[in-house]
């Protein structure tokens, strides 16, 4: 059977399931549409999360982005792990106590504002659409390569299942889906994981891998990684961080980033009870830390990989004829993600870091530049081809990649979809509709949400991680600190909140637009997204957290000037903070 069949009836018989599930649990009410009718099981709800938060950015991209910066971009690992904590701590069981059906009715009651909920509903929006972007581009990466197909028509294929799923079924459709989905994307990342961490070091778990022996050079396998990076030019893989501001920030912006991203809060209304929204918080960092742990040891072990794939005699030794290159280079090259130029024309690949630094030692070799271009995003996606592992394992690890990607993107057009239907429509356009109405508008609105993360998609301002930070960025910077107010402050009202939302995200969007593009929109960027030109050395992924701080300053200022919230208001805010005793999730 060849390779095509195999992804085929790995990738086709998944699409089948997930669609099989959404039939099952099809939404017959807004209940179900909004938050699966609130009696999900905390297992279920755990494994869920898990799905919704090992995204396209956590399967296809994290590891691709620590295997090409090493220790650098471990930044992402911390932050999401963190903001997980974060959230489970400092929200999850309060906005369950609250008992409504998303974030801007949380904000619009607890401010007792409908400009407040619109406001929300815009940061929401704009935060989720972003993220959706690098979602659906991880999507077109994945089909580009395992179903052969232009990477926007993987985007077309891609946005018809998740169509499919997610508007018929809603909440109750997504939450089984994104269990099935957890299942496959999780042993689709560890199974290949456990056959190159036996091929390097001889033991299965990668975790543990990633600190033994190196089985072919008796070097520990960091040691000789760092030795084959360096003597092509680059970095040493473990290398320190010069920038701490900029690393510290991001961090930061990813963690409070995390605990703001609305289509993660709203699983946490599904569950019967405020104990089972800490369980399914427990669950949920069990599940997660299965792929966290790993991406680590899978990071490493491909950039080995990858390096003595072109260097199979040694960094000493001449590099690869262009012609004997692997079936694997010539497979991604059909896609445009891996990309070769022969600047030397000596038909062999050169591929090392070809700053000024290390140009004396290239001329020495009669090198002329760096002449093999590696997409970061591919790595995880080809590390079982480039360790030569079985077609069944490649096949798994297609599904497990589509997987990752539509299991969030679910979820965030969900949220958009309630946001826009059950917010915006309902609280404030039109009270009155049915919830027969509501629920068609809900599936109309993703319906729109989808074709947008499509066309969307097919640009992306970047590698799939990095438009998801952007994402976690706009979070941060604009819900987060309304969130925590809301819950913890008595004294911040409606004037202070929503000038500290508008503000807050205002600030974070002219600095990303300003290095990454207005709107994303290719050559409108005011300066090149480099360091040299960043202010204060802060990236356009870190901006977030300046962004959160600017918030809740604003907040504070403007609430303290202006009249305390009303006494029942206050006192709505003191019972949010003992979660107990909540009901169901309700409406107005």
């Amino acid at each position: 059977m060849s390779q095509f069949a195999i992804n085929i009836m790995f990738v086709g018989g998944s699409f089948l399931l997930y669609i099989a599930i959404a039939i099952w649990a099809k939404a017959g009410s807004t209940s179900d549409f909004y938050v699966a009718g609130g009696g999900v099981h905390p297992i279920t709800n755990g494994a869920a999360i898990g799905a919704d938060w090992m995204s396209a950015a956590s399967f296809i991209s994290m590891a691709g982005l620590i295997a090409a910066g090493g220790y650098a971009n471990s930044t992402f690992l911390m932050g999401w792990t963190g903001g997980y904590v974060l959230l489970a701590m400092l929200l999850a069981p309060y906005l369950r106590k609250f008992g409504k059906f998303t974030v801007p009715e949380f904000i619009g009651d607890r401010f007792y504002s409908k400009n407040a909920r619109l406001v929300a509903v815009i940061c929401l929006i704009v935060a989720s659409v972003t993220y959706v972007i690098g979602q659906m581009a991880g999507a077109g990466v994945a089909f580009s390569r395992f179903l052969e197909v232009d990477s926007t028509v993987g985007l077309m294929i891609a946005a018809v299942v998740v169509f499919i799923y997610a508007v018929m079924g809603g909440m109750k459709g997504i939450t089984y889906t994104q269990v099935a989905q957890y299942c496959v994307l999780i042993i689709a990342y560890t199974i290949p994981a456990v056959f190159i961490s036996l091929q390097l070091t001889g033991n299965p778990l990668p975790p543990l891998g990633l600190f033994s022996t190196h089985v072919d050079s008796g070097m520990p396998i960091l040691d000789k990684l760092n030795q084959v990076i360096t003597d092509l030019g680059f970095n040493e893989y473990t290398a320190d961080i010069d920038n701490k501001l900029n690393m510290v920030l991001f961090t930061l912006s990813l963690m409070i980033g995390t605990a703001g991203l609305p289509h993660v809060i709203i699983r946490f209304f599904t569950v019967p009870k405020v104990a089972d929204a800490r369980w399914s918080a427990g669950w949920a960092l069990v599940f997660i830390a299965l792929l966290y742990l790993t991406a680590p040891a899978v990071a490493s072990m491909a950039r080995l990989n990858l390096m003595t794939t072109i260097y199979p005699d040694g960094t000493a030794a001449e590099p690869i004829q262009y012609d004997e290159r692997p079936n694997w280079i010539k497979e991604w090259e059909v896609t445009g993600l891996i990309q070769f130029t022969d600047k030397n024309e000596d038909g062999r690949i050169q591929l090392y870091n070809d700053s000024e630094a290390f140009a004396p030692t290239a001329e020495a070799r009669g090198w002329n530049g760096n002449e093999l271009v590696v997409n970061r995003d591919i790595l995880v996606l080809a590390n079982p081809e480039i360790a030569n592992l079985p077609g069944w394992v490649i096949g798994l690890i297609a599904a497990g990649g589509l997987a990752a990607a539509l299991s969030t993107a679910a979820g965030l057009l969900l949220a958009i979809s309630s946001a826009v239907s059950h917010d915006l429509i309902k609280g404030s356009i039109n009270p009155a509709i049915t919830e027969k109405g509501e629920l068609l508008a809900a599936r109309i609105s993703m319906a729109v949400a989808i074709v947008v993360a499509t066309w969307l998609g097919a640009n992306p301002p970047g590698f799939a991680a990095q438009v998801v930070a952007l994402a976690f960025g706009i979070a941060a910077a604009s819900l987060f600190p309304a969130l925590m107010m809301g819950i913890f402050s008595k004294r911040v009202n409606n004037k202070g909140a929503i000038a500290g939302m508008l503000t807050g995200l205002a600030f974070t969007l002219v600095y990303i637009f300003v290095y990454k593009g207005w709107l994303f929109i290719p050559g409108t960027a005011n300066l090149p997204d480099t360091p040299e030109n960043w202010v204060l050395g802060i990236s356009p992924l870190s901006i977030g957290a300046v962004g959160a701080i600017v918030n809740f300053a604003v907040a504070f200022i403007v609430s303290n000037a202006t009249e305390e919230p009303p006494v029942e208001i206050q006192e709505l805010v003191e019972s949010v903070r003992y979660p107990r005793g909540a009901g169901q999730a309700t409406d107005h």
